[in-house]
């Protein structure tokens, strides 16, 4: 039984969350019709435009991304302290940039004085605006809706593209969140669509690559911070140079059918966040199988059905046996 939107995201435990979501009909709608021999590739191009444009204007950054043929891969932060710390100005900027707005946030735009009336119901609609600005409901909503409808006007139709709205997991430590992303970031190698990480294609790893052959990171993407430390900036809590040496030898398994791991080579990042290299391996192939629900050791699974009045822990023998 699906489980309600409110219940499966709680920001007291975890602000990251993976995503997916996933085409109707029988033809694959991003990618080639086999069918019909007719390509839909530059939808994939669409998604991930869109994708890093939202970025922009929600509260909500990008972590990793894969635009598949007929699905996608999202893992997100929701920045809600950020959406709390704007001014009214500029989350009606950001909204704007969205949606029309009100009449009041246009007269605010433009100057104008509001009454005291007015100003109660602009403060209204201002903290409406805040909420949605840091809503992962909202920032899906708002890119897979815009793609259906292109899609749907370019195919001459009307009706669902995407099959329901969108699946979200709870990653609850740093163990769920590594495997997530490089769960998504090696889904093109996982389906032969690619045969290494910089020639995949509408991936967060291939902008991620072009950017370190500068010595950079992209701002479209939330960066990695490091080790985490004391006073710990807002990122990623691992080293980019030790991710990326590991999603690359996780895709040269991968690719090789191998189950165990490359010998004489030391994932640090693996030791670091306690998982063995042949749980890894399942973890990267199969995480969506594997996983239905939040994912998290057994501790973190605790606080995060607490804080959200749920009594039955999801996965909870899967996390025990690949992420304790």
């Amino acid at each position: 039984m699906a489980i309600a939107r409110k219940r499966q995201i709680s920001l007291v435990d975890t602000k990251y969350y993976h995503c997916i979501s996933r085409c109707v009909r029988r033809a694959f709608l991003c990618g080639e019709d086999h069918f019909t021999g007719k390509s839909y590739a530059h939808r994939r191009r669409w998604v991930e435009v869109k994708l890093l444009e939202l970025a922009k204007v929600f509260c909500i950054d990008v972590c990793a991304y894969a635009v598949m043929s007929n699905h996608t891969h999202l893992v997100l932060y929701v920045d809600d302290k950020k959406a709390n710390r704007l001014n009214d100005k500029a989350i009606v900027i950001r909204w704007h940039k969205l949606y029309k707005g009100t009449v009041l946030t246009q007269k605010y735009i433009q100057g104008e004085r509001l009454s005291k009336v007015e100003l109660i119901f602009f403060n209204q609609t201002v903290n409406e605006y805040r909420e949605r600005l840091s809503s992962i409901s909202w920032f899906m909503r708002m890119l897979n809706e815009d793609i259906a409808r292109r899609a749907n006007k370019e195919d001459n139709c009307t009706g669902r593209f995407w099959e329901g709205r969108f699946s979200s997991q709870a990653l609850l430590d740093e163990a769920a969140l590594l495997a997530c992303m490089a769960y998504v970031d090696l889904n093109p190698i996982r389906a032969k669509m690619a045969k290494t990480p910089e020639e995949s294609d509408h991936t967060s790893a291939q902008v991620r690559l072009i950017c370190a052959k500068e010595g950079k990171q992209p701002k479209q993407l939330l960066r990695f911070a490091g080790t985490p430390r004391q006073i710990m900036p807002k990122g990623l809590p691992f080293e980019l140079k030790s991710y990326l040496e590991l999603v690359e030898l996780t895709g040269r398994c991968i690719r090789e059918g191998k189950r165990g791991y490359i010998e004489n080579t030391q994932l640090l990042l693996l030791e670091r966040v306690n998982i063995s290299p042949e749980n890894w391996l399942k973890l990267t192939t199969q995480f969506t199988h594997v996983f239905h629900g939040a994912v998290g050791r057994p501790s973190s699974q605790g606080s995060y059905c607490e804080s959200l009045n749920r009594k039955r822990r999801a996965n909870i023998s899967n996390c025990e046996k690949l992420l304790a």
